[in-house]
């Protein structure tokens, strides 16, 4: 019982130390989150169902596939390859993981807290998840792997896994990071620096032709949802009123135990 209580005890310290996260929002404001968090998940669900509707009856926007990957192909060029390479690069399945390691652990480390880092990491992994079971269910066809820039790829082309690890990092890790600010302007700005830089991953998987335009769209679709249910969650989990407190909560809980 001791050895049970001691483990108890220890957990305790360690989950309200560096686990727990409170921030404190009004109650407008957090209903506003959940709001925010129903509707993107809806709206995402959405246009997920619609697009691979469209590529399954090859109808709706997927005839916008072709003339975008034609348009793409003229614009080539030896320095504009490079830069889409290297993008390419930093978003791939090699480099994108890496780089959330070490974003995750040094958050971590240097906020001394755990929740955000892990929210973070598995939104990433639940994105991976999504990707391979959508992709090798609906099985699309890649474009022409002569036209491909950056070495042949075989495997599915629905979603693009590519986009969306790019666009759960890069949205994900600004809503972490900007639900905690009280600068709309500042947020807004990340929001949009994020956009960019997820409109410019897209970009390289489409102009490398290893993606039709309705796959980003899809990956794009796919990471609302998750970004949603982030929101969700982090909300949930870590907005409280004046008044409401999980650490305050669990020491008189641990309280009245003893």
């Amino acid at each position: 019982m001791d050895r049970t209580a001691k483990s108890a005890g220890w957990w305790r310290v360690f989950h309200d130390k560096f686990v727990v996260e409170e921030r404190f929002v009004s109650e407008p404001a957090r209903k506003n989150l959940y709001r925010t968090a129903v509707a993107l998940m809806i709206l995402g669900a959405v246009l997920s169902v619609l697009i691979l509707a469209d590529v399954l009856y090859e109808g709706g926007l997927s005839t916008i596939d072709e003339p975008v990957r034609s348009w793409l192909l003229g614009l080539r060029s030896e320095p504009l390859t490079t830069v889409m390479i290297v993008l390419a690069v930093v978003f791939g399945p090699v480099a994108l993981p890496i780089i959330v390691l070490v974003v995750t652990v040094a958050w971590g480390l240097l906020a001394k807290h755990a929740w955000r880092p892990i929210l973070l990491a598995a939104a990433m992994l639940c994105g991976v998840g999504l990707a391979q079971v959508i992709g090798r269910s609906v099985d699309r066809q890649r474009p022409p792997v002569d036209l491909m820039l950056f070495g042949a790829d075989h495997t599915f082309s629905f979603p693009s896994g590519h986009v969306l690890g790019a666009c759960d990092f890069l949205l994900i890790t600004t809503f972490l990071i900007f639900s905690r600010r009280s600068n709309p302007k500042a947020a807004v700005l990340g929001f949009v620096l994020a956009g960019v830089g997820v409109f410019f991953a897209a970009v390289s998987r489409l102009y490398l032709g290893y993606h039709w335009v309705t796959d980003a769209m899809a990956s794009v679709s796919i990471s609302l949802v998750i970004l949603g249910a982030v929101m969700a969650v982090d909300t949930w989990r870590t907005a409280r009123t004046p008044g409401e407190g999980v650490t305050g909560t669990l020491s008189q809980a641990a309280s009245s135990q003893d």
